[in-house]
């Protein structure tokens, strides 16, 4: 593997705050379902927290729009034919058995953390509107109760990408390829 720089320290900043805020969520999620209740900390909680990730992902979002070249999403973008092509390299690396390494954000890397930044982002949408609308201390109905049900099942697909990413990071220790350490201020490789 080439040795590569570790991430600039806004990036690193930008991923600390969306791993911690975002498990703080997943957990703090667990006990939401208090806000029929009149006291209702559990929701309280989980909907600060869950304010507090859409901001994190809102900087993410800039950060991808104006960042350094490797955090940009025209590094993923647009989809096209070659680098769905890389997709499948990857996949055929890993059904041999072989761990891909690419240039970040490209290749499987790219399309995992293509659907974990969608999957943040619809229960950010999601539960920002849950947090201005949803009235503690009564059971959501109507179009409220409709999205309380997507915000929901959004954390399926935040629970998946949390365990792919962290797996992949794993894998990729084990293969001799210890990516994390670019997340780390002294990191290199």
């Amino acid at each position: 593997m080439v040795d590569r720089p570790g991430y600039d320290a806004p990036t690193r900043l930008i991923h600390l705050l969306l791993a911690v805020l975002g498990v703080a969520a997943l957990i703090s999620g667990q006990f939401a379902g208090d806000y029929r209740r009149a006291a209702h900390l559990g929701f309280d909680v989980h909907r600060w927290i869950g304010l507090a990730v859409a901001a994190a992902l809102g900087v993410r979002i800039v950060w991808g729009l104006v960042g350094p070249g490797a955090m940009r999403f025209a590094r993923w973008l647009p989809v096209t034919r070659a680098r769905l092509a890389l997709v499948g390299e990857d996949l055929a690396a890993l059904a041999r058995l072989r761990v891909p390494v690419r240039e970040e954000h490209a290749g499987l890397s790219a399309l995992v953390q293509a659907v974990g930044l969608a999957a943040f982002l619809w229960m950010a949408a999601t539960g920002s509107v849950l947090f201005f609308f949803l009235q503690p201390g009564q059971r959501a109905a109507g179009w409220i109760g409709v999205v309380k049900e997507l915000h929901e099942g959004g954390e399926g697909v935040v629970i998946a990408y949390v365990l792919v990413h962290v797996g992949a990071v794993l894998v990729h220790s084990l293969a001799g390829h210890p990516v994390w350490r670019r997340m780390l201020p002294w990191g290199t490789r």
